[in-house]
């Protein structure tokens, strides 16, 4: 059974499906889809194409949904996608897709969304993954699962951050962010500081995995050599380690070029 505040605004094409609760002064429009076990707080407005899994929470005054930020965006249809079992805390946003980018925004399954966090248009998140207060993505940006991204830190547009990165506080990075590695710094200075050993162990990670990401780091950011000839030396050494090889994936992927 769903239970919905006397003050709620939910528009009858609006999908909500059973054991949702939607309090006070919320405002669901015609195109939202909201998975089972969802919590609705005070004042959360859901509006556009969106679709919503189950069991996410969202505290209170916050925003999915609302159009892209992007003084091209002309009203054309596009839309968010949420995983399930998310938590959004007070006046976090995530907004629609644009015609230019995916069309289409998407936040992962089981992530944390602290107060003020912002999702900006054609972004890509993954799962679990942790934005601390006022962590904020430009349009375009792909974080991958396992991140987090510091407290009132922003990424650059088409920026990329890895997988298992941990991104200080108070950055402003208009570069791919390292998997595994911590970064932190001001904009045009940011620096990285080594692999996240700790962060790793605690997410299970193997002692054997995490000595293979610090000598792969060692090989390509402590060495002398060019980064070309440390990433060959590297995949013939450590390539047969699926964590390395990743790391030197996204590194030849990388178009804006890398935080070191």
């Amino acid at each position: 059974m769903t239970d919905v505040h006397p003050s709620a605004s939910i528009d009858p094409n609006a999908r909500i499906d059973e054991g949702c609760s939607i309090g006070p002064f919320c405002v669901i429009g015609p195109e939202v889809t909201l998975g089972s076990g969802c919590t609705l707080g005070p004042h959360v407005s859901v509006l556009g194409k969106v679709t919503i899994g189950e069991r996410n929470r969202m505290i209170a005054s916050i925003a999915i949904g609302g159009p892209p930020q992007d003084l091209k965006y002309k009203g054309e249809p596009t839309e968010v996608v949420i995983g399930s079992e998310n938590v959004f805390h007070e006046f976090t946003t995530v907004n629609r897709g644009t015609p230019g980018g995916r069309k289409v925004t998407r936040v992962g399954s089981r992530g944390m969304f602290m107060a003020y966090s912002h999702v900006a248009h054609d972004c890509s998140v993954g799962d679990h993954v942790i934005f601390a207060n006022g962590a904020t993505l430009a349009g375009h940006v792909e974080v991958g699962s396992h991140a987090t991204v510091g407290a009132f830190s922003a990424i650059h547009q088409f920026c990329r951050v890895g997988e298992y990165a941990f991104i200080g506080g108070f950055s402003v990075l208009t570069k791919d962010s390292l998997p595994f590695v911590k970064t932190v710094g001001a904009r045009g200075d940011a620096n990285i500081y080594g692999i996240n050993t700790i962060g790793l162990e605690r997410k299970g990670f193997s002692a054997e995995a995490v000595e293979a990401l610090k000598t792969a780091y060692r090989m390509l950011f402590q060495s002398k050599a060019l980064l070309q000839d440390a990433l060959e030396e590297a995949e013939k050494r450590l390539g047969n380690h699926p964590e390395v090889a990743y790391l030197l994936r996204f590194i030849r992927e990388s178009k804006r070029g890398i935080q070191r």
